[in-house]
């Protein structure tokens, strides 16, 4: 695993600094790219897609990583709850990375899947 790549989804800007490096997928990509184009790109750069996209996750659950996935399941927050969430639960989350093919997060929970 080498690092974060963002779903276009997912706001780039963090208020926290993850262990791996982080790119976005629009800065790699382009916009015009489709999920399977990320995919390819995370399979083959071993990253690690954080998403709020379900079709990630169903992906994974007939695959083998990499990629891996990060599945981001809370609703829409204001930015402030949004980073103070993920900062507040991205330690746990990297502690379940690699040994896990699919992180989800909750606003309440952290569920990882072998």
């Amino acid at each position: 695993m080498k690092g974060f790549i963002l779903d276009e989804n997912v706001p780039v800007r963090l208020a926290f600094r993850p262990a791996l490096p982080v790119v976005s997928s629009s800065s790699v990509l382009g916009k015009s790219a489709d999920d399977s184009d990320l995919w390819d790109y995370a399979r083959a750069s071993s990253l690690v897609i954080v998403t709020k996209d379900a079709d990630f996750s169903d992906r994974i659950l007939v695959s083998a990583p990499p990629p891996w996935i990060v599945h981001l399941r809370f609703g829409n927050l204001r930015r402030q709850e949004y980073h103070r969430l993920l900062s507040q639960m991205w330690p746990h989350v990297e502690a379940l990375l690699p040994k896990h093919k699919m992180i989800a997060v909750y606003a309440d929970r952290i569920e990882a899947m072998e």
